[in-house]
């Protein structure tokens, strides 16, 4: 896959924007656009992972009630 392409700048308002190509679109709704010398690096936002939310959560205090299993019966397949 070609990467890399030419493409036509054009100002929004008092912006300068640029129209991203399908095949080279971004995930999500935001990204981080950052200078380094003359190139424009444009990077998704990465959300936080699941382990990371989940190791945020506060233990919960309350004793959840024993669940009872009975064995299981038998299939034939």
């Amino acid at each position: 896959m070609n990467t890399e392409r030419q493409v036509r700048l054009f100002r929004n308002g008092r912006n300068q924007a640029l129209r991203i190509p399908r095949d080279l679109e971004l995930p999500g709704r935001a990204a981080t656009l950052r200078k380094e010398g003359s190139r424009l690096i444009v990077e998704p936002l990465v959300g936080p992972s699941l382990l990371d939310v989940l190791a945020k959560l506060k233990p919960l205090d309350e004793e959840f009630p024993r669940i009872s299993r009975p064995p299981a019966e038998p299939v034939e397949f």
